[in-house]
Parts: structure tokens; sequence; C-alpha cells
């Protein structure tokens, strides 16, 4: 049996105050929080060093891990470098004053070459990297954009070669990739920090659904993990008004990925 460790996404909850999530999270059986870093949310980067602690005792106080700063960091992005890598700096120690042991960043690439976005992730990554290694904090790169599937992360890191340099594996973008579950893991298991999970209706509709409603191969997915790995149900809310709100799914969202450990 594989036992995965439960976490959810606050993108499923917009500017819900933090103890508000915290105590969601309590009551339905997660133990871990994605923490998503953008203004209107309850955690960003303008936070003061007292707003820092205090959520940082908010977390703590209830037993729940911060298991990662979702940022929104273009890794790969073209342009210069400066800017993603003080971005990236500032988001770095923010998840390291709220105890978080990831910080999220996208790929994208752009429509050029994919070995010039490649290129330039990982001079980026390599710049930010000790930072990270300094604060014990990793940098995931999603397969997300540009970087869709697990190969595309995997290669991608491979020109990096540092320990604080990692993926995130999303489920959902490997799969539209045309990536099984199985190719997706050989590829990311090297680098793999955690798993986001989500449901949905097909490539056409990705209006979030309850997990185990929708298409996606989660039980597929969550079997090959190793033990005691992360799993984080990212559910997309604000850019689908008609999904149906998210804390009446908690519940039966963490039984679904209990019995998929199984």
């Amino acid at each position: 049996m594989t036992a995965v460790r439960l976490a959810f996404s606050t993108l499923g909850l917009p500017g819900r105050p933090l103890a508000e999530v915290v105590r969601l999270a309590v009551t339905h059986g997660w133990s871990g929080l994605e923490l998503r870093c953008a203004p209107g949310e309850p955690v960003h980067p303008a936070m003061t060093a007292e707003e820092r602690r205090a959520a940082a005792r908010t977390l703590t106080g209830a037993g729940i891990t911060p298991l990662a700063l979702a940022g929104y960091v273009g890794i790969a992005a073209p342009g210069d470098d400066a800017a993603p890598v003080a971005e990236l700096r500032e988001q770095l120690r923010l998840a390291a004053d709220l105890g978080a042991r990831y910080v999220r960043v996208f790929p994208r690439g752009g429509d050029g070459p994919a070995a010039e976005a490649d290129r330039r992730a990982a001079r980026r990554l390599a710049a930010a990297a000790d930072t990270a290694l300094a604060l014990g904090v990793r940098i995931l790169v999603e397969t997300h954009d540009s970087h869709r599937g697990g190969r595309d992360v995997a290669r991608l890191l491979d020109l990096v070669h540092h320990q604080s340099a990692g993926a995130l594996w999303d489920l959902m973008h490997t799969r539209l990739a045309g990536e099984s579950p199985v190719e997706s893991f050989a590829a990311l298991a090297p680098h793999l920090g955690y798993v986001q999970v989500k449901d949905i209706a097909g490539p056409q509709d990705l209006t979030p659904l309850p997990l185990g409603g929708g298409v996606l191969p989660i039980a597929g997915c969550v079997r090959l993990l190793p033990r005691d790995c992360w799993v984080s149900w990212e559910y997309e809310a604000p850019w689908f008004p008609s999904a149906a709100p998210l804390p009446d799914l908690l519940g039966p969202g963490a039984a679904f990925l209990t019995a998929a450990a199984g």
C-alpha cells in the first residue's frame, strides 16, 4: 500500500482567510496546504514580518504543513534573467518564513525553440539554487504550458544538476500531453517533489470536478508514488465560476485519495 500525504491548494478557495482554510483542512482530513501566492490572497510577498509569523503560527498551531508556495514565476520565459530570478528569490524567502518546503514555478517558455527555453530556465534555476539551499526550500518546475509533459520538465532539469531544483507533477497536464502515468513517473521520479491531481470531463472541458468524477487516471498515478509522497488537489475554481464550491467536496476528496492509494 502507498501511504500518501494529502494537501489541497488554496487556489480552490480564492481570497479566503488562512484561518478559515486551515479549519477546513483539519475538519476534512487534509494535513497540508499548497499556498497560492498572488495579490488578493492571504499569502503574498508583501507580507510584513509579523504577518508572516502570524501565518506560520496559524499553520503550525493546527498541525497543518505548508507544503508549497504556489508562485507564478515563468522560469523559462523569454527576456532578461534579472526579474524572474529576483522574484523567485523573494518567494523563496517568503516560503522559508512560512515553513514551506517548496516554491512552485511555471515554465512559460513561449513559442521559440525548446532548447533555448530549457537553457534560460536552467540558467535562472542555477542562479537561485544556492539561495534555495541555504533557506531549506526546493524550487519545483510544474509540468505546465510550454513544458507540459514529464519528459519536457525532466529534460530541462537534467541541465541544472542541483538538489534544490526539482519537478512538480501536474497529472492533468502530463495526461493532456499524451503521457501515461507510468511514462510521466519514469521521467520525473529522479526529480520529483510532489504531485498535483485534479479531475475533468475531458480535454475540451477543463471545468474542475470532484475527484473520481472525471477521466483522469488519478488512482493509476497515486499507486506509483513512493511512500509518504505528498499529493495535492488543485481545484481551479477562480477560472470556472460554474464549478461546485470546494468546501463540500473536501471530505469525499480525501476519502477518494486515501482509497486510491490502497
